[in-house]
């Protein structure tokens, strides 16, 4: 009898030991089988039938009819006839799903929301129908938003014109910030002039100018810190009262200029009282019939043309010191012409008089040649014959020059606020800086705010030329000023201003605009911007005694102008030559000139082993003779070519010993062995060199003459061909001078 299988199917959620219990109880052909209960599928997944897992407990009994039990959410079924009509239905839709897997799972990325059922779904007509999600609104507003910003934007794009301030010299980079466009655009309209530049170049006010109005903003020039102290610097004309005359004491070396001024100075300064700024400054005070002198001993001729050079009004007069034994000399004729260019009187003292070879008419006649014509010959320059050993006439060379100064009528106003003139300055151990001044307007005081050059402070203590300490100095007393912030240069102005800030300020402003000013670029330097050729130059080191030597040399130097070769400065200090400056001259290949100074021991010592030579001048002119001279060494030589014959080749040879041969017959003219010769070919040049060898009828010559026939051998070239031409020629160069 076979034994009937009976299906018993029961959904249960989880597999438990109770499960096992009852698949025991069952027949021995019962199976237990899990299987997970069906569920909608989650939110981003999609249905698979073939993956659910029911887990349920069957036993099969043979024979009996199968009773499926599953937990759906039909409509209540009536009779088994439709219940076995809907097994079937879903059993062919699973079977379905199983081949369309592939086809399910790809589409179901697309539809993934279309299977998830909520009320609002349930209840909807149109489960199709899908609302738009917050995140595409908010996307496409982002978007209108946007596009009506740009259309904004493009309407309001309205190019900004902005008041610019130019100062003297302005960085490309600045330049931009205040016209807030890009530093690359400035670089790249220069660039378009034909001018090339970096950002941090420095252009010139006019440049700057152009650009600004090129770039449609509007340019305003700062007013210059010059020019703002020059406003500071003028004089009322009220209260104007006599001053004491500024004398500069002038002439060439030994003609006795020390020793007038010594003579002078001890006769009305006290033994003991010559310390302190007498013997470091150069200038005192003396007291002559209840008129006082300012003398100034400049050193040099070259110092004064500083003073002058600044525009300082500071020398009233000019003593011009002869030696009656020596003559004029071509320092006293600098110092006649700064004298004649700054338009100051001088007064002539024929020194050493008193020697028995001296001729004073002598002097008076070689000034003649100088438009100095004395008062005893109709002229109106007062002379003096003085002697400083003896004292001779030194009252009268006083009395001259207070006659002199009264002529002048030199007033100024002594309420004002001071003004004056750097003479020197030094950094004092335990006084700190120490400017040397000579007040020319006004009266300085102490507490008085100041700047000097670069320089600014507060006038700490003022010291006369006797060395006490004063509260006030009047105009064209010379006086030592504690208080500065720094060393000043020699011929820096010196002006009182308001309070501290002022002084802060425009000492500030002063340091950048010389920081900048220095090469800027001008429009001037378009030309030169592209060219090929560069200048050859000369580098210069100038040690010099003073500092004013040191700028009329370099101002010398700057009016020597070639197209080929230029002078360039790298260093013109103070003082004796050093090591260091050797040093640098080896460095740089830089010539070495000493003026009026001589090297240290270690220094000369130093340039014996580099083999740099150190060249000493004490007259400017030799230096600028010398310099020139140098330069004209970089010039390259003046070339002039001769043809000095021409042969045409008629047949080539091989020669054993000395290859290919040419055999030429000379057009005209003559060749040597010492010839520079040229291949032409077709009118074209195709090698030049030099003759190798030259055969007459197999023996080598020397020369060829015209008309003659020869063998001509050329050095490294045989690719000779019929019918080229061999051009002899001959160069002579000439050295060229500046």
């Amino acid at each position: 009898m076979e034994k009937k299988t009976k299906l018993t199917i029961s959904g249960t959620a989880k597999k438990s030991i109770k499960n096992i219990e009852i698949a025991k109880t069952q027949g021995k052909n019962s199976v237990v089988i899990e299987k997970q209960s069906s569920k909608f599928p989650s939110r981003g997944g999609s249905s698979k039938p073939g993956n659910f897992k029911p887990r349920t407990t069957s036993t099969f009994n043979r024979g009996a009819p199968p009773k499926p039990s599953f937990a759906t959410k039909s409509p209540p079924i009536t009779n088994d006839f439709e219940r076995r009509k809907l097994a079937e239905q879903r059993a062919t839709k699973r079977l379905k799903g199983d081949d369309n897997k592939d086809k399910k799972t790809s589409k179901a990325g697309t539809k993934k929301r279309e299977l998830k059922l909520t009320v609002s779904r349930a209840l909807s007509d149109e489960i199709e129908a899908r609302a738009r999600s917050e995140a595409s609104v908010k996307r496409a507003r982002q978007k209108e938003n946007k596009n009506l910003t740009k259309e904004e934007a493009q309407e309001n794009l309205k190019p900004v014109k902005r008041d610019v301030n130019i100062p003297e010299a302005i960085t490309v980079r600045e330049l931009a910030n205040r016209m807030a466009e890009q530093s690359s655009s400035v670089i790249k309209f220069l660039f378009g002039m034909g001018v090339t530049v970096t950002i941090n170049q420095t252009l010139a006010a006019d440049t700057a100018e152009y650009l600004v109005k090129e770039f449609g903003h509007n340019p305003i020039r700062e007013e210059k810190v010059e020019e703002i102290i020059q406003k500071i610097k003028a004089t009322r004309v009220e209260n104007l009262k006599n001053r004491p005359p500024i004398i500069t004491v002038m002439g060439h070396v030994d003609h006795g200029k020390t020793s007038v001024l010594d003579v002078l100075r001890s006769a009305n300064v006290v033994s003991g009282e010559f310390g302190g700024i007498t013997q470091h400054i150069g200038a005192y005070q003396i007291e002559s019939q209840s008129n006082k002198l300012t003398f100034i001993d400049t050193p040099g001729h070259a110092a004064f043309t500083e003073m002058r050079a600044r525009g300082s009004k500071l020398t009233d007069v000019v003593v011009l010191v002869v030696a009656a034994d020596d003559g004029v000399k071509p320092q006293t004729v600098e110092s006649i012409k700064h004298a004649k260019a700054a338009n100051v009187p001088i007064v002539v003292a024929i020194n050493k008089c008193d020697l028995p070879d001296a001729d004073p008419q002598k002097i008076k006649n070689q000034l003649l040649e100088h438009e100095l014509i004395a008062e005893d010959l109709s002229g109106d320059t007062l002379m003096v014959e003085i002697s400083a050993t003896t004292k001779k006439n030194l009252d009268k060379l006083v009395e001259a020059i207070i006659l002199q100064a009264e002529i002048l009528d030199l007033k100024t106003d002594f309420e004002s606020k001071a003004t004056g003139i750097v003479l020197e300055s030094k950094i004092d151990v335990g006084r700190g800086p120490v400017a040397t001044i000579i007040v020319t307007t006004g009266t300085l005081k102490k507490g008085d705010f100041f700047v000097s050059g670069l320089r600014w402070g507060k006038v700490r203590a003022i010291i006369d030329d006797k060395g006490k300490n004063i509260n006030e100095a009047p105009p064209s007393a010379p006086v030592e000023i504690l208080g500065i912030n720094g060393a000043a240069k020699s011929g820096d102005d010196f002006i009182v201003v308001d309070n501290e800030k002022e002084a802060k300020t425009l000492s500030e402003n002063r340091a950048q605009e010389s920081k900048d000013v220095k090469n800027p670029l001008t429009f001037a330097t378009q030309d030169s911007a592209f060219s090929d050729t560069s200048a050859e130059e000369l580098n210069l080191i100038i040690k010099s005694d003073v500092h004013g030597s040191s700028e009329a040399i370099k101002n010398a130097i700057s009016q020597i102008t070639h197209d080929e070769v230029k002078p360039k400065i790298i260093l013109a200090d103070i003082g004796m030559v050093t090591e260091t400056d050797v040093t640098l001259a080896k460095a740089s290949n830089a010539v070495l000139i000493a003026f009026n100074v001589k090297p240290s021991k270690e220094a000369k010592k130093l340039a014996e082993n580099e083999k740099i030579k150190i060249s000493s001048y004490n007259i400017i002119y030799e230096v600028l003779d010398f310099i020139k001279q140098k330069m004209s060494g970089l010039l390259s030589p003046d070339i002039q070519e001769t043809v000095t014959g021409t042969a045409q080749i008629l047949e080539i040879f091989k020669v054993s010993g000395a290859g290919k041969v040419a055999g030429s017959k000379m057009m005209e003219g003559e060749i040597t062995t010492a010839s520079d010769v040229r291949i032409i070919r077709d009118g074209a040049i195709i090698y030049t060199g030099k003759v190798g060898t030259l055969f007459r009828e197999k023996n080598q010559v020397k020369q060829v003459n015209n008309g003659q026939e020869c063998g001509i051998t050329v050095k490294d070239y045989m690719d000779f061909q019929k019918n080229d031409t061999i051009e002899a020629f001959s160069i002579t160069s000439t050295e060229r001078m500046i």
